[in-house]
Order: C-alpha cells, then sequence, then structure tokens
C-alpha cells in the first residue's frame, strides 16, 4: 500500500516497515523471550534480521522510552513496568487490528482536524 510523500519524509524509519511489524516490534519480541539474558547489538541484530544500519537507532530509541537497557556492549529488555505498559498497549493495539483491520492512515488523516496553534 503507497503512503504519502509527507509520511515518507517525516515518520521514523522504523515506522516504514511494509508487513507491519516495526524493527522495535522485532527487538521488543526477542528481549521479551529472553528477560533474564543481555545481549550485544549483533546478536540482537542476527536474531531479528534489523538491518545493521537501523539496530543502533532502534535500541537508542527503545532505552530513550525505558524499553531497554544498556551497560557496556549489551543490551537487555527494560523495567518491568515500563515494557508491561508497551506490552498492553502493543497487544490492544493488535486486538483492534484483528477485529476491524489495520487503520488506513489516508481514511484517518480525511477526519483528523489540525489544530490552529498561532
Amino acid at each position: 500500500m503507497p503512503i504519502d510523500i509527507e509520511t515518507f519524509e517525516s515518520a521514523p524509519d522504523d515506522r516504514l516497515q511494509h508487513d507491519g511489524e516495526t524493527n522495535a516490534d522485532r527487538v521488543m519480541e526477542f528481549l521479551a523471550v529472553h528477560p533474564d539474558k543481555a545481549f550485544t547489538q549483533s546478536e540482537i541484530r542476527e536474531a531479528t534480521g534489523v538491518k545493521t544500519g537501523s539496530i543502533s537507532v532502534v535500541l537508542s530509541r527503545l532505552e530513550d522510552r525505558g524499553l531497554v537497557r544498556h551497560r557496556g556492549t549489551y543490551w537487555a529488555l527494560g523495567e518491568a513496568d515500563d515494557v508491561a505498559a508497551y506490552t498492553s498497549f502493543a497487544q490492544s493495539t493488535q486486538t483492534a487490528n484483528d477485529r476491524f483491520g489495520p487503520e488506513k492512515m489516508d481514511e484517518w488523516l480525511e477526519h483528523a482536524v489540525e489544530e490552529d496553534l498561532g
């Protein structure tokens, strides 16, 4: 499905995945299966299939949100509360997508109201 050029130019790379699953989702799913282990960036990249040029950015963004932890050259799943909130949101989104189908950005934008900040 095509996307508009504004989305193409402004969306983060991890949100421009055609299959609907983001690189962040892949990393979180992998780490969630191994909550008692920490991995190097290379190990996470190999296990998830995230491109070499993207894995560093994905891990940094997840760390900024408290979803992963980083010490030395190792990365691990974040604290339980932060991860639970992310998982709950992801599960809610998946349930809604399963029931109603995925959101279509073009349809959403047709009904969005621009906020006047001036």
